[in-house]
């Protein structure tokens, strides 16, 4: 039997999603509250793998059990988990899903929101949910520059580097928009797929335009240089939210 988690976590306190040699990640959390309720102990398998600090709202994961096993409604399942969860980690909803459903490998698409304040006075309440710019932006530039990132680019000059060489750094943006409600500025980024640190090398570049030190049209040959020394800088992680994972209908149709 095979089931869906939505899960939404603050990820000040861990080292990122997946589970860690050193440090703790909220997936060996929440794959402790499973063996809490499942002899079995399932593993879990995500849509994403998300950075040290960084939130989720939107955390979609799969895991199995033998059907014998599940003795209860998914909605108690999603309480049952809660009830030994940390206050940090929260299952928003459990489902049944096809036997062929798989977290990660049906995903098409995923959206991310990042969140800056733009003020000389940091607002405690967001103190670890948005990175503070005290110098003010130029929202115009901004707004000029970002749709120049939608479209299926080659992203490389915006991710961070890994110990390994990727088959691709081709994806596709289909939404780039920054949303202004006082001194908070909601970054919104949505693609087919991302690359490590891609999203936050995004806003750091977005944030230096808006601070005058590339103009907007720089974010063309940024593109065309595929070298990341050429761009903006990283955003500092706990700014950014995965907040919604997307799926065929057809995918997470229960059978």
């Amino acid at each position: 039997m095979k089931l869906k988690l939505t899960i939404a976590y603050d990820g000040t306190a861990y080292e990122g999603w997946q589970v860690q040699q050193t440090g703790t990640g909220v997936q060996e959390k929440v794959e402790t509250a499973l063996a809490k309720l499942f002899p079995s102990q399932p593993r879990l398998h995500s849509a994403s793998r998300t950075d040290t600090g960084v939130h989720a709202l939107g955390m979609v994961a799969h895991f199995e059990v033998p059907a014998g096993e599940l003795r209860m409604t998914t909605r108690k399942l999603a309480l049952a988990l809660n009830a030994w969860l940390p206050a940090d980690i929260r299952v928003v909803s459990a489902a049944h899903a096809p036997g062929a459903f798989h977290a990660r490998f049906d995903a098409v698409g995923k959206q991310y929101r990042y969140f800056v304040w733009n003020h000389n006075a940091m607002n405690p309440l967001l103190r670890h949910r948005a990175w503070q710019v005290t110098r003010p932006l130029d929202l115009k530039a901004m707004r000029a520059a970002a749709p120049l990132f939608v479209g299926r680019h080659d992203f490389k000059s915006f991710a961070g580097s890994r110990n390994y060489e990727m088959k691709s750094t081709v994806r596709t943006v289909k939404r780039c928009d920054i949303k202004k409600s006082g001194p908070q500025l909601t970054f919104l980024i949505e693609g087919d797929g991302f690359l490590y640190k891609m999203c936050r090398g995004i806003v750091g570049t977005l944030v230096q335009i808006g601070l005058g030190k590339f103009p907007a049209d720089e974010v063309r040959r940024m593109l065309a240089r595929k070298d990341r020394r050429v761009a903006g800088t990283t955003a500092p992680a706990h700014g950014l939210v995965l907040w919604k994972v997307f799926y065929k209908k057809s995918a997470v149709r229960s059978q």
